[in-house]
């Protein structure tokens, strides 16, 4: 099970920070990552994360601006967000895989495991 929190309405310009906590069998050992959709549009990736926290890869629109990391101690996965863009706003989703272990693969669907989602909302 994910949940997610940390969303909410912010300006243009400032942070925030996700959190998506993780239960079950075994999550410290899946690739994590965070997704965002818009009305409309299919779900994209935003950053991945594999199960050591030792790789990551970013989606160009958020690279140098987001950071992901994970705590396998307490099972948590962050996103860290900053010079949030009004682009930004999206239902922000945490993504678990119990089988990809390249980070280069950002598809949906390699993703078995979701979060309900948490919106984030940037005002200009």
């Amino acid at each position: 099970q994910l949940v997610e929190s940390g969303g909410g309405l912010v300006q243009a310009g400032v942070s925030l920070r996700l959190s998506c906590a993780a239960s079950g069998r075994t999550p410290s050992r899946y690739t994590m990552a965070w997704f965002r959709q818009t009305p409309g549009k299919e779900r994209e990736f935003v950053a991945v994360i594999n199960w050591s926290g030792g790789s990551t890869n970013y989606a160009d629109s958020v690279k140098g601006r987001f950071t992901i990391s994970r705590d396998n101690a307490r099972n948590t996965v962050d996103l860290q967000m900053n010079s949030l863009k009004p682009e930004d706003t999206a239902v922000y989703y945490c993504a678990a895989s119990s089988w990809v272990t390249d980070i280069q693969d950002t598809a949906a669907r390699a993703y078995d495991y979701w979060g309900q989602g948490t919106q984030v909302t940037v005002s200009s």
